[in-house]
């Protein structure tokens, strides 16, 4: 079986089928993309370019993608080239069956075929071929959208070859980097099961409690550790026409008259999909935004008694107070399910149902609890599944306040909580091990490329700690520097132990990786509270103090006698980039959305990252360093003669961090120049750490040394004319306020390496002391000041 496709057939380029072929574009895959027509496929490619969030990297793997046509016989013939050819076409038995038959003379002997379905039987969509194809037959349920979310599920047939099941588990996990479960092929397979059980449940909740849908969205998002849209914004996301489709199929598929009820669809949600207000995709679902006469932009939200829309209010609950100033998502569940109010009676009353479906489903969808945990937080985005919340908040605990509540559980999950380890999960021999269906105890599937790094702390691997980060060891002689900041702002605390791992790692080990098990993001950047405090007190040695450590312990990193590599991922902005700019290698997650952002709070970047994005612009340049370079006006990148123009490049990093550019993916990144050509990008975000380890190694054993420091040619005061020039006319034409515009020339007068002759050489050190230096008279300024406050009250950035 091949350990990577060489070429993907895609058939069907409608959301998922186009979505799903841009993923395997991504990851550097030709793919052919089918439908009715040609035409038809070249809007979908065109839509991949303008949808939000993109699908795609970067806009040149759309090249990969090549349309094709199912009346096109000699489209057809492609398939031949195709080792998997995947179907992604309308969700009705019928539609899916007519068109195996039709491009079953065309498969690749040896090849893997499958079909996308959010539930639908796979076994029924395999009759469509003859007996061998079926062999080679499997459902592989991509989540929407399939770039962003982790979870795949693969659902043999009976008639499926194990070795294809393996090929496929093996691929979509390394290329392309999904959190793979096995499901049963029974209705809506696992996550949507249990998942749409738990959003029907909330809706009926909803009516039960007398309550709104904002109100519930107020409880039931990251307040219950769940994603920010909580149910009626994902509701609207998925699609109402979707869920009433996935709810209508698992009602027909199944026999308990009760889970029956559960499914059936209340009448105004039919109401919504008769109308067409299914969702953001219409315009109009659970919520709606409309334009007030004053220009203002207001959400409105839907009164299902009335089937009209009405302002948005806020749910009055003393426990959704008290939460929201609790950090860890567990204690917020817990402080939540144990108030006696509306918001805790309500999330206990959803928590208890859906705990118990999971639990009821048991041996039916998924053989052990861990499947349906995953399956769960890979799928729905969930901090915890349905068990490991329930073995976090106390699984006897839970279980005594459910049977109070009349719930119905299985008799060997009772006695296993009961009698048994009266958990869902067990250490065992140094093992994990997850509670089986009747009782048993079974090993948890452990994926050797992925780093449990919770676990090595619960294993005691702690070299050293505050509450910034912790140094663990990884084996191997390598250490982690596993960063858990308040909000993953970068502190005293965090540069401190920055200090502590270089001197650590210098002294006894191989190496270190920077990264963190806190997701979803590596780093927002600063500590702005602690920046504007001392900034209002007029505290400005110790703002010079602060500064001035960031900057020397990053080039610390940057000089470490032994290879440091950083492996961001998710949100990666202000002093995040700078680490990662400083590191010896990036090894980054695909997600990684990383730039200097700093304008956005009045500042320019303070720890080097102005600094190090000049180099980055020169570095691979010899010419700048050897003296052969011109330095001109115009945007051309080379002058007559040939020589490279180095006003050009540093134009190019000018406009980046003036702008506050942010890559959307860690591809972006390196064509910006926040990462270099020889970083790495890893594709499946549980690989990342394990990944940066053998970077280490790799480094390690080629007998790393440190950068020679450099000499660094300026543009000097004529190039930063050219600079502030270029910031004028912004202002002037109204795209750059008077405060963006004084940034910018501090910014432009660092880059520009100060009031010097054009070609003057400086060190690292004299360009620190710039950008410190403009940083610091910045921070002064009352305009920089609100812009902190209002980013520190608003989450936005305030152009003033």
């Amino acid at each position: 079986m091949p350990k990577v496709f060489r070429r993907v057939a895609v058939l069907g380029a409608g959301t998922m089928g186009s979505q799903i072929a841009a993923h395997l574009a991504n990851q550097g895959i030709p793919v052919d993309l089918f439908d009715l027509s040609r035409e038809l496929v070249e809007k979908a490619r065109q839509r991949l370019a303008e949808l939000k969030p993109s699908p795609i990297y970067t806009r040149d793997v759309l090249d990969l993608i090549s349309p094709a046509s199912f009346q096109d016989e000699g489209d057809l013939a492609r398939l031949r080239d195709a080792e998997w050819v995947v179907e992604a076409v309308l969700e009705q038995l019928p539609v899916k069956q007519q068109l195996w038959q039709r491009v079953a003379p065309f498969l690749r002997p040896g090849g893997i075929y499958s079909t996308n379905t959010s539930g639908l039987s796979i076994r029924a969509i395999a009759s469509a071929l003859p007996e061998e194809a079926r062999r080679r037959f499997l459902g592989t349920h991509f989540f929407n959208p399939p770039r962003y979310l982790h979870l795949l599920e693969l659902i043999p047939t009976p008639d499926t070859d194990p070795a294809v099941v393996e090929a496929m588990r093996d691929f979509a996990t390394r290329i392309l980097g999904k959190g793979v479960v096995l499901a049963k092929d029974t209705p809506n397979f696992i996550a949507n099961r249990i998942g749409c059980y738990g959003l029907m449940v909330t809706v009926r909740a909803m009516q039960e409690f007398g309550l709104g849908p904002d109100e519930v969205d107020e409880i039931t998002g990251e307040n219950m550790g769940r994603p920010k849209s909580a149910t009626f914004r994902t509701l609207d996301v998925v699609g109402i026409d979707v869920m009433k489709d996935v709810a209508d199929n698992t009602r027909a598929a199944v026999q308990d008259p009760e889970e029956q009820a559960a499914f059936t669809l209340p009448e105004f949600m039919r109401q919504l999909v008769e109308r067409g207000w299914t969702g953001e995709k219409a315009g109009q679902g659970f919520y709606k935004r409309v334009k007030q006469p004053d220009g203002r932009r207001e959400i409105l939200v839907l009164d299902p008694a009335t089937m009209e829309y009405r302002p948005r209010r806020r749910l009055n609950a003393p426990s959704l107070q008290a939460v929201r100033a609790i950090e860890d998502p567990l204690q917020r569940i817990k402080t939540l399910l144990a108030a006696d109010d509306v918001a805790g009676r309500f999330a206990w009353e959803v928590t208890r149902r859906s705990l118990a479906y999971a639990a009821n489903k048991l041996g039916e969808i998924a053989d052990d609890v861990a499947s349906i945990d995953r399956a769960i937080k890979w799928g729905f985005g969930w901090n915890a599944g349905p068990f490991e919340l329930w073995d976090a908040l106390g699984a006897a605990a839970v279980l005594e306040r459910m049977e109070r509540d009349g719930e119905r559980l299985p008799g060997w999950l009772v006695e296993a909580i009961k009698t048994g380890p009266g958990r869902f999960y067990v250490e065992k021999d140094g093992r994990t091990l997850a509670l089986a269906a009747g009782g048993e105890y079974v090993p948890v599937e452990a994926d050797p490329r992925a780093i449990d790094v919770p676990l090595l702390l619960k294993r005691n691997r702690v070299v050293d700690r505050n509450t910034g980060a912790t140094l663990v060891d990884l084996g191997d002689e390598v250490l982690l520097l596993d960063f858990h900041g308040p909000k993953q702002a970068i502190g005293p605390d965090f540069i401190q132990m920055v200090e502590k791992a270089v001197a650590e790692v210098e002294a006894n080990w191989r190496g270190l990786v920077i990264s963190s098990h806190v997701k979803p993001n590596f780093s927002v950047g600063a500590n702005l509270m602690l920046m504007l405090l001392a900034a209002q007190m007029g505290e400005w040695d110790e703002i010079d103090a602060m500064v001035r450590r960031f900057q020397y312990a990053n080039m610390k990193l940057k000089y470490a006698a032994r290879p440091v590599v950083v492996a961001p991922y998710g949100i990666t902005v202000g002093g995040g980039c700078e680490v990662a700019l400083h590191g010896a290698q990036v090894v980054a997650s695909a997600e990684t959305y990383i730039g200097l952002v700093e304008v956005g709070a009045g500042v320019i970047p303070g720890g080097g990252g102005t600094k190090e994005m000049l180099l980055r612009a020169i570095e691979n340049v010899p010419e700048v360093f050897s003296g052969k370079y011109a330095q001109t006006p115009g945007p051309a990148t080379t002058d007559v003669m040939g020589r490279v123009n180095l006003q050009v490049l540093v134009n190019r990093v000018f406009e980046l961090i003036a702008t506050a550019r942010v890559a959307l993916s860690a591809a972006e990144a390196r064509q910006l120049g926040f990462f270099r050509n020889t970083d790495r990008i890893v594709v499946n975000p549980d690989h990342l750490i394990h990944e940066a380890k053998q970077a280490v190694l790799a480094l390690d054993e080629a007998g790393y040394r440190p950068p020679v420091r450099r000499r660094i040619p300026v543009v000097g005061d004529s190039g930063r004319a050219l600079l502030e020039l270029a910031a004028i006319s912004m202002h002037w034409s109204g795209y750059a306020s008077e405060h963006d515009l004084k940034i910018a020339r501090k910014l432009a007068h660092v880059l520009a390496g100060g009031d010097v002759p054009p070609g003057t050489e400086v060190d690292e050190e004299y360009l620190l002391d710039l950008e410190r230096e403009a940083f610091l008279s910045l921070v002064g300024e009352p305009k920089t000041q609100a812009r902190m406050q209002h980013l520190l009250k608003t989450g936005k950035p305030l152009r003033n």
